[in-house]
């Protein structure tokens, strides 16, 4: 089964493929080179796993393959990195019309995609997300970049790929772990946009976790979907995109606070979406109970429910580095109610430091 959408940006609109085996469709690949040459950027955990299967598939189809398998973790997402990707590239004497493929999670999708947009001033790249967290997350939408010591993705372009394929069957070798992460993402969107697809999310979240190919690609297809209306709305994020931080806020602090890759994204992003719930809740605009549910359904993910000790200056200094920061003040992204998210600066800091000092 597969199934295709559309980012609809004009003349940068890109197919997302989604489904099982797309590894071996050369055909989803090869009519968005502009030269046959790629480099294909992945980390030492996905390249025993897929690169010979791409470079097979690739090679097939008359296409020159270069590896460049950088180190695997949230800890190498740094400019040390990135410069090994354009090393690698210059090496290889890659052109202008060389396309880059980011085969690997979101980590390996933002600096692949990041370097694309600094090589020779761009060249294109295509997505190849290997988990679930990068295939409904961090492959759509063309945010790419790399970490700083004092704020996380802080660094970067907005740059859109030429396509994402989102193959299922990556899933098949995720630990639960990295699973869960990414079940974070899916759960914002029915937080953020659609309480059906929440419903939806609380009934198959078992068959989900089982990597049910049905409930997987449905749920795959449905966030891309969401993510893809935001942002063809708001590509820069000059407004409605940031509703898509929903959690992010409070959970890049957590990343940062506890040293990158402690946490995994989805975890913190997950413990993030509690602390936004119940900030708005404090607020008046969610009930209890619906705090109660957002935290039973992040539970059920596998997911941490509670952020981890941190003192109140710290979550305020690291909260200080978020990209929503404007004028000096922090903007949060909360709840209206469930399914629907509101960009805020306005929450008094008694508020946020009850809901920091309870957690």
């Amino acid at each position: 089964m597969q199934t295709t959408l559309k980012v609809d940006l004009g003349d940068r609109s890109y197919p997302i493929h989604i489904g099982a085996g797309l590894l071996e469709r050369a055909e989803l690949i090869v009519p968005h080179l502009a030269q046959k040459r790629v480099a294909v950027v992945t980390n030492t955990t996905v390249a025993p796993l897929y690169l010979e299967r791409l470079t097979a598939t690739l090679t097939a189809a008359g296409v020159a393959v270069h590896p460049i398998v950088l180190p695997d973790g949230e800890a190498y997402k740094n400019w040390e990195t990135l410069n090994r990707i354009f090393d690698a590239l210059l090496t290889w004497r890659a052109e202008r019309k060389t396309t880059l493929i980011a085969l690997g999670g979101g980590v390996i999708g933002d600096m692949t995609g990041f370097a694309a947009a600094c090589y020779q001033r761009g060249v294109p790249f295509i997505q190849i997300p290997t988990t679930l967290l990068s295939q409904v997350d961090s492959s759509v939408g063309g945010k790419t970049g790399i970490n700083h010591p004092l704020g996380k993705n802080m660094i970067g372009a907005f740059y859109q790929p030429k396509a994402v394929l989102a193959d299922t069957d990556t899933l098949k070798t995720l630990p639960p772990r990295e699973l869960s992460a990414g079940l974070a993402e899916v759960i914002k969107y029915g937080f953020i946009w659609d309480e059906a697809f929440l419903v939806w999310l609380e009934a198959h979240m078992e068959k989900l976790r089982a990597l049910d190919a049905e409930a997987v690609t449905h749920a795959i297809y449905r966030s891309c979907e969401i993510k893809a209306q935001v942002v063809a709305q708001d590509e820069r994020e000059g407004g409605l995109r940031a509703i898509l931080n929903l959690g992010h806020t409070f959970g890049h602090a957590i990343e940062t606070g506890m040293g990158y890759g402690n946490w995994l994204h989805g975890e913190a992003v997950g413990a993030g979406m509690v602390l936004a719930a119940q900030t708005s809740q404090r607020l008046g605009w969610i009930a209890e109970a619906d705090v109660a549910r957002a935290r039973a359904l992040i539970r059920a993910a596998g997911l941490p429910d509670a952020a981890p000790d941190m003192a109140l200056e710290a979550w305020f200094d690291y909260m200080g580095h978020d990209k929503k920061v404007e004028s000096g003040q922090l903007r949060f992204v909360l709840l209206k109610k469930l399914g629907e998210a509101v960009i805020t600066g306005d929450v008094p800091k008694d508020v946020l430091t009850g809901v920091l000092a309870a957690r």
